[in-house]
């Protein structure tokens, strides 16, 4: 006889980065993949565009979660989980990591005891089970406990908050296999000249002119080009296998990545698509992608990216609502051997969630 459906768990609710989501306990949700799908649609209130009767704010920046637990991998503290809970469908997807809701795990970690807070600062080494990526996050801990106070400030989320600096390790071809799973700087699909690349995050960048934009337009303006993103959706569809992605139809990778030259003295200008619909901003690994694309000769990003000097380049990728910093480094022969962000994190809830 199976066991009746989970109708609640303990949770806490977290913003981390530019998104927000629920942060449990890998003993917290059902161990069967399939019922943990379903509870977390039900908590979410997907599928729904409002998500009224759920958790999801009707946005996939806020219909995200993370499940953590402690790891008994050597010189790894905490092994963490991400699934992107989909608003409009009935689907729960781990193609992905997430750098934003990534930066939640530290302090959840401290939180919950599988990590013991040291004075003043904790470095917590998280593994990324979706890609098998290592990032430590550095949270503060006065008084041997997290705080989310502090004057940081990301664009994209109002105020000031502790800082919660990311380095990322070993992201290269996270998903894809390598950097350039083509081994190609440039491929021509639908006579569009892109960059399929993974540095974190599987992404297709173009030139936005080259699809009829400008690269300076707003969310709502993108989301609005109907044409236009049927255009990047079928340019997306043919890059799926050869990003060794296999049919991408119902995944929520690659991202669709348009960058023209910045205005406001970064790098690089970007309109994300996540995929389908444009981001609020930019996913943390996603800009870190964008920022190694900018460092492959003759590529798109290449050739309208204003590139730093120096063997440690500090980024500025410039989207809708700010910009997102990247410090790169990079060996003699240019390529891109770590990476590096600074995000914040805030704890919002912490009890019991009701499906």
């Amino acid at each position: 006889m199976s066991e009746p459906p989970m109708t609640s768990a303990r949770v806490m609710w977290m913003r981390g980065g530019t998104s927000k989501g629920g942060y449990f306990l890998v003993d917290d949700v059902p161990s069967d993949r399939a019922e943990r799908d379903a509870f977390l649609l039900r908590i979410m209130g997907s599928p729904d565009d409002r998500q009224i009767d759920g958790m999801g704010g009707a946005d996939p920046l806020t219909s995200k979660v993370a499940i953590v637990k402690k790891s008994d991998r050597d010189g790894i503290d905490v092994d963490y989980l991400f699934l992107q809970v989909f608003v409009d469908q009935a689907l729960v997807s781990d193609a992905q990591n997430c750098g934003n809701i990534l930066a939640g795990v530290g302090p959840f970690a401290i939180e919950r005891g599988l990590v013991t807070a040291t004075a003043g600062q904790t470095k917590v080494t998280i593994f990324m089970e979706n890609t098998s990526q290592t990032a430590v996050a550095t949270v503060d801990t006065p008084d041997d406990k997290p705080t989310y106070s502090g004057e940081a400030r990301i664009d994209g989320v109002p105020g000031t908050a502790a800082p919660v600096p990311l380095e990322f390790r070993d992201t290269a071809g996270s998903s894809c296999g390598a950097l350039l799973p083509t081994g190609n700087a440039v491929d021509v699909i639908n006579d569009v000249r892109c960059t399929l690349i993974d540095n974190g995050m599987p992404c297709i960048v173009m030139k936005a002119e080259d699809i009829g934009a400008t690269g300076y337009e707003s969310r709502e303006e993108l989301d609005a080009a109907e044409e236009l993103k049927s255009r990047i959706e079928a340019i997306r569809l043919a890059a799926g296998k050869r990003m060794n992605l296999g049919d991408v139809s119902e995944k929520s990778v690659p991202k669709m990545m348009l960058v023209a030259a910045p205005k406001n003295g970064g790098a690089i200008t970007v309109r994300s698509f996540i995929p389908k619909r444009a981001h609020a901003s930019v996913g943390v690994l996603a800009a870190v992608t964008v920022a190694t694309a900018c460092l492959i000769e003759n590529s798109p990003a290449a050739e309208v990216a204003n590139i730093p000097n120096g063997s440690r380049k500090t980024m500025s990728v410039e989207h809708p609502t700010g910009e997102t910093t990247c410090v790169m480094e990079v060996d003699d022969a240019g390529n891109v051997t770590s990476a590096a962000m600074l995000r914040t994190a805030r704890k919002l809830m912490d009890g019991e969630v009701f499906a």
